[in-house]
């Protein structure tokens, strides 16, 4: 099995090849020169913006030339470079031959950037008529000759990868046990040309099939393993986990798949404390419970001396358990006390210094910390019990001899279509019933199935997104993909995985182009649940709140910060994004809603009354200040360091994220902040005097004056997201002025400030979700479709629904280009 699956994964071109040839035509308007209307559901030419101010109508190429020379040219010079960009030799007749310097030209212009502040600046009605005539220039040419792109082969990432076999088989991985970690470029870890196929990553390929279709299955035959889960000291063990039974606290609760019935043993590892005895002090009466779905499996008293009487040191086991086969919910958590001088003293601040001594700070006793949990087993096997990826992937039982390879055939053949996002050539089903074959031989029914499934986990129309050009195109020629194809993009653009059934059955019937069903399947999905993946993997990442777990607040400041606290504001922040799209609320209220979503854990941090629990509730916002994500937690934490705030983190936020217009990088040997001086005259400077002394630097004062105001604005968030009013004793200073001349004095002032801003807003946001849906980079090439899509959505009120309508019937999404050296790009498969 491994020898062929390896030759498979090592022979993608020879497997494309060898397919039998899907449909897929030009596209006429690839080659036509004149652009045809667009139409609902079908790839939109793009069309120049509908109207020109009369400014923008009347000012003549000469005049485009004059104004950038006379406000522009003098910073831009061929000596001076700014930004690294000259503007000596530009001629707005030439714009075409050099569309990605005009279209950073056209950015910052929209966004008021350009001229700086301070600097001769023309009318905003002339920056105005000057921007949008040079969009017109390149929109016209554009929808003369459209551009939808190529991009070399993609592969399923680790979320994709995990979500596919969740689809599949009803099980839930833990895909990082399997595969190295995905490269993120351009803020997302799905763009084709920075994945990399390692050797490393093949093994981890067939090691997952491998272990995937032995749990999906079951495995009477299956060995003793084990399974274990760690749980960082900065993991409050002081509240309830989610998912562990009521009446327990801290710990840790996760799903696992047990491959087969029999008895399995479950081991517990206590932090220790600095001197390798049990982490805080003594303790009297503690116990510690392991549940399976929610039933006390075992329960055991905490020694404290456990350290000195077992030479593995603070390790617990429980008897053996007799377990099902199949995914269950396994808990190890402390049984909750209500009485006693410990809790009586440290429930009342609840929230605290996980990570430390506790009774070192306040005088009291801390509480045991869960630091490893493992389950191990089989240690014997009575069977194997039906469970949900069974059922999933058993739809019919032979009842002779004789009908197991036509039950067989069955099975493979389903679960291939939709593992393969479209039907089944015969030779491939042959390939993989020759698996079936050779495990039935070897053993029974389910143990053919089993290699079968192997198989389909390990087959590159699996691992990898491949479509076929048509065989008769040319290089640099469109093509309008086909709806094999069409299925798949909008699968992972919106679910983050592999069609279902219904969505590959239309496809499969040649209807999803038609504008009528495509519609009809769009909106079926945005209601699905799987949408999630727009908020929780676009959305997530799109507001970089990976980087929120890269911060860990340094427990001398911030004491009442722990693991669990960073956990619930990245989710707080997905199920606001999520309650955005599912309502189809305007893209605007991402920063001006005055909703979001708590548990009992991050409303005391934000200081909302009347929430118990763990479940996330939506409330309502009083404090203007906290509307929208510049006041949530995630984005406030992910944007600081462990010690203070970070003004330049955050400025640099909001124009990456916000307004697509990341500051350049620092010039080299510029001194960092903290070689700063943080006290003058015996007083600790506050955050902003710091940054002031360190902007005198004249390498430093040109990108700081950008930057700083946008992050100083938020200053009277601290680290971790509580509001402030002083900062080391310093009354917090939140004035500046921004780029534009804007005066800022606060978040009120900063939000307002970014809505005048709203349409460069849009234009990001459309980028980036472009560049999700797309899986390449949108170069200069696609900024004529996003300024289209941005239009439209500005006649829906910017709705959430209209921007992705727009991406999936943009013709990047819908279209290809034959390469120039590759006739086989993956645009969707």
């Amino acid at each position: 099995m491994k020898k062929f699956a390896i030759a498979c994964l090592l022979s993608v071109p020879l497997l494309v090849a060898a397919q039998s040839p899907r449909p897929a035509m030009p596209a006429s308007a690839s080659t036509a020169k004149t652009p045809r209307a667009a139409t609902a559901g079908q790839p939109r030419a793009v069309q120049p913006a509908a109207s020109l101010s009369p400014a923008a109508a009347d000012m003549t190429s000469a005049e485009q030339t004059a104004m950038v020379k006379q406000y522009c040219a003098g910073c831009h010079s061929e000596r001076g470079k700014a930004g690294g960009l000259s503007l000596a030799a530009f001629d707005a007749a030439d714009v075409l031959d050099h569309t990605s310097t005009t279209e950073k030209m056209i950015r910052k212009l929209r966004a008021g950037m350009m001229p700086p502040a301070g600097a001769r600046r023309p009318e905003p009605a002339v920056i105005d008529a000057l921007a949008t005539a040079l969009e017109t220039r390149i929109d016209r040419a554009a929808a003369l000759s459209p551009n939808p792109g190529s991009r070399p082969s993609q592969r399923l990432n680790r979320a994709e990868y995990a979500r596919a076999v969740k689809d599949l088989l009803a099980l839930d991985i833990d895909v990082n046990a399997f595969l190295p970690a995905d490269t993120i470029s351009d803020g997302f870890d799905n763009i084709a040309d920075s994945q990399t196929i390692s050797s490393t990553l093949m093994e981890g390929y067939l090691r997952a099939a491998s272990q995937i279709s032995r749990l999906a299955v079951g495995d009477r035959n299956a060995s003793p393993g084990s399974t274990t889960w760690k749980v960082p000291r900065t993991a409050s063990q002081m509240r309830h986990v989610e998912g562990a039974p009521l009446g327990t606290r801290g710990g840790l609760s996760t799903l696992h798949v047990f491959p087969a019935d029999g008895a399995y043993v479950f081991k517990i590892m206590l932090h220790m404390g600095p001197t390798g005895d049990l982490f805080g002090g003594p303790y009297r009466g503690e116990q510690i419970e392991v549940s399976i779905d929610g039933v006390r499996a075992a329960l055991m008293d905490i020694n404290p001396r456990m350290n000195e009487q077992d030479p593995n040191g603070m390790t617990m086991q429980t008897p053996s358990v007799h377990i099902q086969a199949g995914e269950h919910r396994v808990s190890a958590a402390f049984v909750q006390r209500f009485e006693g001088p410990a809790d009586d003293l440290i429930m009342p601040i609840e929230h605290t210094l996980a990570d430390t001594n506790i009774g070192e700070v306040f005088g009291t006793t801390a509480i045991p910390h869960l630091r490893d949990f493992t389950v191990s087993g089989p240690l014997s096997v009575t069977g194997v019990s039906d469970s949900p990826s069974r059922r999933k992937i058993f739809t019919c039982r032979p009842t002779s001899a004789a009908e197991e390879s036509r039950c067989a055939g069955d099975i493979v053949r389903k679960l291939a279509t939709q593992a393969y996002r479209g039907p089944v050539a015969a030779d491939d089903l042959k390939d993989l019933m020759a698996f079936y074959d050779r495990g039935r031989k070897d053993g029974d029914f389910e143990a053919g199935v089993r290699l079968a499934v192997q198989a389909v986990l390990a087959s590159p129309r699996f691992l990898f997104r491949m479509e076929q050009a048509p065989a008769a195109l040319r290089a640099g020629q469109n093509y309008r993909v086909s709806d094999i194809d069409l299925a798949s993009r909008l699968s992972f653009f919106v679910w983050g995985s592999v069609p279902d059934a219904e969505l590959i059955k239309v496809a499969m019937q040649g209807t999803l182009q038609s504008p009528l069903v495509f519609d009809q399947q769009l909106k079926r999905m945005l209601a699905d649940p799987r949408s999630e993946a727009l908020a929780t993997r676009f959305g997530s990442q799109w507001l970089r709140l990976q980087d929120v777990e890269k911060v860990r607040p340094d427990h001398h400041f911030y004491s009442y910060w722990d693991t669990t606290l960073s956990q619930a504001m990245v989710r707080e922040t997905e199920l606001f994004v999520d309650s955005l799209i599912r309502e189809d609320r305007p893209v605007t209220d991402l920063l001006t809603a005055d909703h979001t979503f708590v548990n009992e854990r991050l409303a005391k941090h934000y200081g909302i009354p009347n929430i118990l629990g763990d479940q996330y509730r939506r409330v309502t916002i009083a404090d203007p200040n906290r509307r929208g994500v510049l006041g949530q937690g995630s984005v406030l934490l992910l944007t600081s360091i462990a010690d203070r705030t970070s003004p330049v983190l955050r400025g640099k936020w909001v124009m990456e994220v916000l307004l697509g217009s990341p500051p350049p990088p620092p010039p080299p040997n510029v001194p960092l902040l903290e070689e700063t001086k943080g006290v003058e005259d015996g007083k600790l400077l506050s955050t902003r005097e710091r940054m002031e002394e360190h902007r005198k630097n004249p390498a430093c004062t040109s990108c700081h004056k950008v930057i700083d105001p946008l992050g100083l604005a938020l200053e009277n968030f601290d680290v971790t997201g509580v509001w402030r009013i002083k900062d080391n004793g310093v009354t917090v200073d939140p004035a500046g002025d921004l780029f534009d001349g804007t005066k800022l004095d606060g978040p009120i002032a900063l939000r307002n400030a970014l809505m005048k801003h709203q349409d460069v807003i849009m234009l990001s946001f459309t980028e980036s979700l472009m560049t999700y849906a797309l899986g390449r980079r949108v170069e200069s090439y696609d900024m004529p479709a996003v300024r289209a899509i941005v239009r439209d959505a500005k006649r829906g009120n910017y709705r959430f629904s209209s921007f992705i309508s727009g991406v999936a019937k943009s013709a990047a999404f819908r279209m290809g280009r034959v390469a120039a050296v590759e006739t086989t790009t993956a645009a969707g498969r």
